[in-house]
C-alpha cells in the first residue's frame, strides 16, 4: 500500500499516519527524517543535500526525489510506504510521477479553515512534561494549569491564531493544487485511488472511512 496523505496543517494527518502505518505494516517516510539519515550515512544524495544546506540553499526537488527513490528501495518498504509531507508542490508531484515512483492511493483529509484555527489556537501545553490540552476538547481541571503539577500552561507560538492563518495561506497557495492534480491522475490511471474523507468526524470514523475505501 503506497500512500500520500494530503490535508492542511492541523487536519489530523499525523494521527491517521500512525494508524495507517500500523494497519498496513508500512513505514512513514518524512523528507526531514530521510535528509538527516542520508547526511548521517554519507550517501551520494546525502552529500549533495549537505552541500546545499551548508551553502544556505534549499535542497532541490531532484535531490529529494533521489532520496525518496533510495528510501523506498529499502527492505522495510516491501509492503509499501506512506509519504509524509511530500510532495508539497506541483513541481514535486510532477517530479515524483516522472521518476516512476508508484502510488496506490492519495488520501485527502478535509477540514475547513475555521475548524483548524479553532483546533490549533485552542491548544495549551505544559512544556516540562509535553502534556497537551485543549481549551474546548480536552480542558485542564483548572483553567490554565497543568493537571499534575499545577504549573502554568502556555500556548506555543505555532498554535497562535495569526501563525495558523499564515500556515493555512501557504498550504492553500502551494499544496492545495495537488488535490486537483491527483484527482486528474486518478481519473486517468485506474491504479490510483483518490479518497476524500471528512476530517471533522471522530477519529475512529475517519479511520473506518479510509479503510472502507482502501480495503484490507
Amino acid at each position: 500500500m503506497r500512500i500520500i496523505l494530503l490535508g492542511a496543517p492541523g487536519a489530523g494527518k499525523g494521527t491517521q499516519a500512525q494508524f495507517l502505518t500500523k494497519k498496513y505494516n508500512i513505514p512513514q517516510i518524512s523528507t526531514g527524517d530521510m535528509l538527516r539519515a542520508a547526511i548521517k550515512a554519507g550517501t551520494e544524495m546525502g552529500k549533495m543535500a549537505k552541500a546545499a544546506m551548508d551553502a544556505g540553499q534549499l535542497v532541490t526537488d531532484d535531490i529529494i526525489i533521489g532520496l525518496v527513490k533510495d528510501r523506498i528501495a529499502q527492505d522495510d518498504c516491501k509492503n509499501g510506504y506512506l509519504l509524509d509531507g511530500f510532495p508539497r508542490t506541483l513541481p514535486q508531484a510532477d517530479a515524483l510521477t516522472n521518476a516512476g515512483i508508484e502510488i496506490d492511493a492519495v488520501i485527502e483529509i478535509d477540514v475547513p479553515d475555521e475548524e483548524i484555527v479553532k483546533r490549533m489556537s485552542g491548544r495549551r501545553a505544559h512544556l516540562a512534561s509535553g502534556r497537551t490540552y485543549h481549551i474546548v476538547y480536552n480542558p485542564p481541571k483548572v483553567e490554565g494549569k497543568d493537571d499534575e503539577t499545577g504549573e502554568d500552561l502556555v500556548q506555543r507560538d505555532d498554535d497562535k491564531e495569526e501563525v495558523v492563518q499564515d500556515r493555512l495561506k501557504v498550504y492553500h497557495e502551494q499544496t492545495e493544487p495537488l488535490i486537483d492534480y491527483y484527482k486528474e491522475q486518478s481519473a486517468k490511471n485506474p491504479n490510483i485511488k483518490y479518497i476524500r474523507v471528512d476530517g471533522t468526524a471522530d477519529i475512529a470514523d475517519v479511520e473506518k472511512a479510509i479503510v472502507s475505501e482502501l480495503g484490507d
